[in-house]
């Protein structure tokens, strides 16, 4: 048998590789429960689903690299980076999921709870977590949902030969602000959004992208620092909330 190469681990989930298989072990069954029906539903690539014992799940591996990773220059070509933006837009113009989606006021509750939290525990500057909130509220409006990955990280999108061979991890989909996606998609990768919005193909509010940039960073900061992640590694999200304006 080929060795056990273990891709993450946290107290939520883990992921193994073995060989080709990818094996996914969650602490809420739920979650593997979602991205089975969500790529079911999903119209762009995705892994292919070997078997599903919640809360385990096994998936093959893709073809081809991630289009990047957070901290980490992306050597993906504009190419790539243009046809992951069709790839959103397809997921976006396809039907929406049949379950609940995140609520405008949930979330922003939220966000100024990890703010106070920031701030109290001396984590980041006061005058640095008000100025990405005040940023963060223009992502805070109203939005017509759309079929949402909802955690379209670089590394969960495989390009090959400028194309997309498949996205990973679909445990956050559901009715969602189609500007979160690309947001995170371009969250630390700032000089290939211009790449993701031509290949989108329609006309975006880059200031709200931005918001959200400022938001999910502000967002994850707890839960990655409690789970063994470093936020404040070159290029993450410290750096992202440091170079708003």
């Amino acid at each position: 048998m080929a060795g056990v190469e273990v891709v993450v681990a946290h107290r939520e989930r883990a992921t193994l590789r073995v060989g080709d298989l990818f094996v996914k072990i969650d602490a809420d069954p739920t979650r593997t429960a979602v991205e089975v029906e969500a790529m079911a539903l999903a119209p762009v690539p995705t892994p292919e689903i070997r078997w599903h014992r919640p809360p385990v799940l096994a998936l093959a591996a893709l073809p081809g690299r991630p289009l990047g990773q957070l901290g980490e220059p992306s050597t993906a070509s504009p190419a790539a980076w243009a046809a992951a933006g069709a790839a959103v837009r397809t997921l976006h113009d396809a039907p929406l999921p049949p379950w609940p989606g995140r609520h405008l006021d949930d979330l922003a509750a939220r966000l100024d709870g990890e703010c106070r939290w920031l701030v109290t525990n001396g984590v980041l500057p006061a005058d640095l977590v008000a100025r990405n909130r005040r940023v963060a509220e223009a992502a805070l409006r109203p939005w017509t949902p759309v079929f949402m990955h909802g955690d379209l990280q670089t590394g969960h999108v495989f390009v090959e030969h400028d194309e997309v061979t498949g996205v990973l991890d679909w445990s956050e989909a559901g009715p969602g602000d189609a500007l979160y996606d690309l947001a995170i998609l371009t969250l630390g990768h700032e000089e290939h959004l211009g790449d993701v919005v031509a290949g989108y193909g329609t006309e975006v509010d880059v200031d709200v992208i931005r918001a959200w940039w400022s938001a999910r960073s502000l967002l994850t900061i707890r839960w990655l620092t409690e789970h063994g992640f470093d936020p404040a590694a070159p290029g993450c999200e410290i750096d992202v909330l440091t170079a708003r304006r």
